[in-house]
């Protein structure tokens, strides 16, 4: 059975029609989907680009590496120049891939 019962056809000039795919292809909203949202009054924002699920894992391990750097610094009383070196090194890769991403 169908959760939406009521149907409505809607006519469009052909400039409306390329802005409505326009809008679709930035929000990666089918046509349907994203006039609902718009009825409704849903913010539509625009599809994150894809390379955003690989820099979420990468920025994942990194904070991973720190976080047990940060362990074993916590567990000795102490930590080398070479870790530290190590952690700067893994933050100002983290904020390279962010900044490469906007």
């Amino acid at each position: 059975m169908r959760k939406r019962e009521k149907f409505i056809g809607l006519w469009l000039s052909d400039t409306e029609y390329r802005h409505l795919l326009k809008q679709c292809a930035l929000s990666g909203l089918n046509t349907s989907a994203l006039l609902r949202h718009s009825i409704m009054g849903v913010n539509i924002q625009p599809r994150p680009p894809d390379t955003y699920a690989t820099l979420l894992r990468e920025l994942s391990a990194i904070g991973n590496n720190v976080n047990q750097i940060a362990y074993w610094a916590n567990a000795t009383k102490g930590i080398g120049k070479t870790e530290i070196a190590e952690a700067a090194a893994l933050v100002r890769q983290a904020w390279r891939m962010v900044k490469d991403a906007l």
